[in-house]
């Protein structure tokens, strides 16, 4: 199916799990990609594939490495080229591909993105899960969660500029995190991506528009981040449904920092013992989204990040998430102390379901 064409005569496709732009000229190309990744001036495609054999069924390469399996999957299922090509993997489904473009005088930016973060969400800098020896070594090759951006630029781009691109094109990605306030799952931080994410930058090396800098002060860099975010949003909307709705939410607020509804029940079954577990998660799921709750857990968040940053001291922040809690028409727990203020905003929460669960139903 083919979903799109330029004006240059380049077209996207959707076929075999896979998105592929093919080029009807020359392009500039800066992948991320195993096969013919980095710089390149001479590639006639590149793909975004889904490689999600199923649910609970994990994804296995094709040969003993993954600049090998891309190659296969070029020639086999996409019946391209593999030394003119360059292409990234997924989990995510193409269904729920993005697709975004701007245009301003004389250039276009078009953003294509398949994006899940639920599982591998992470912030730059969170620990590391292996450490690489050698190609064979690649032991990250299931990318349960995972950001690929194709980023058409119609335009000529020197290499710098490409570069330049590049760097707008991450810091979009991180930007549309913040946005949503998406969990690192390896730290209490806001991710800035996912631990496999992948990105192809093209360039129209035939255009007469010429560019030289893609940074937040020239109008290139400013379309690379709009569309940058928007995709990003839409895909993460479609694959896994979130959206700023579904984020107002206290335990999306707070997760990050160990607040899960299994913690909420195991502090609640730990003091007060009159529910059984479907009443609990009841009740929870009745207050988490209340405006009052959220906004001042969003607020209990942000005092958690800035005491991590070093911007406030334990004591200031003490104080601080002890207000918030009353400001929330929560109660600090005075008999456990102040030493963790993660539990203490547990123990508020579940004293708050407690409340509810003796409150006399109106009738």
């Amino acid at each position: 199916m083919k979903l799109y064409e330029f004006p240059n005569g380049d077209t996207i496709h959707k076929y075999k799990k896979s998105i592929v732009i093919l080029f009807k000229g020359q392009r500039n190309v800066l992948s991320t990609g195993p096969n013919n990744g980095g710089f390149t001036t001479d590639l006639s495609a590149v793909f975004n594939n889904d490689a999600n054999p199923g649910s609970g069924m994990g994804i296995k390469l094709r040969a003993d490495t993954y600049r090998e399996h891309m190659d296969i999957l070029a020639e086999e299922d996409l019946g391209l080229d593999s030394s003119a090509c360059s292409g990234l993997l997924t989990a995510a489904s193409m269904e729920n591909a993005a697709i975004s473009t701007l245009s301003y005088e004389d250039f276009s930016v078009t953003a294509i993105t398949t994006a899940g973060v639920r599982s591998n969400g992470g912030r730059i800098g969170d620990p590391a899960s292996w450490h690489e020896k050698s190609e064979s070594s690649f032991d990250d090759t299931t990318p349960t969660g995972t950001i690929n951006i194709l980023l058409y630029i119609n335009a000529d781009l020197k290499k710098e500029a490409m570069a330049s691109a590049l760097v707008s094109c991450a810091e979009a990605k991180a930007a549309a995190m913040q946005e949503l306030l998406i969990s690192s799952r390896y730290s209490c931080g806001i991710a800035t991506g996912t631990g496999t994410d992948g990105v192809i930058i093209i360039a129209n090396a035939e255009s007469n528009t010429h560019l030289t800098n893609a940074g937040k002060h020239s109008k290139l860099g400013e379309l690379i981040g709009r569309t940058v975010i928007t995709s990003i949003k839409e895909a993460l909307r479609l694959q896994q449904g979130i959206t700023t709705h579904s984020q107002h939410d206290i335990i999306r607020r707070m997760e990050r920092f160990g607040v899960s509804e299994d913690a909420l029940w195991d502090c609640y079954k730990e003091t007060y013992r009159n529910l059984i577990r479907a009443e609990f998660t009841e009740i929870l799921d009745h207050i988490r989204t209340e405006d009052r709750l959220v906004t001042y857990s969003s607020l209990y968040a942000h005092l958690l990040d800035q005491l991590s940053w070093g911007l406030l001291s334990f004591a200031e922040c003490r104080i601080a998430a002890g207000n918030l809690l009353k400001l929330a028409d929560l109660h600090p727990n005075p008999d456990y102390g102040s030493e963790n203020i993660v539990q203490n905003y547990i123990l508020a929460i579940a004293e708050r379901i407690y409340h509810e669960s003796v409150r006399p139903k109106q009738k």
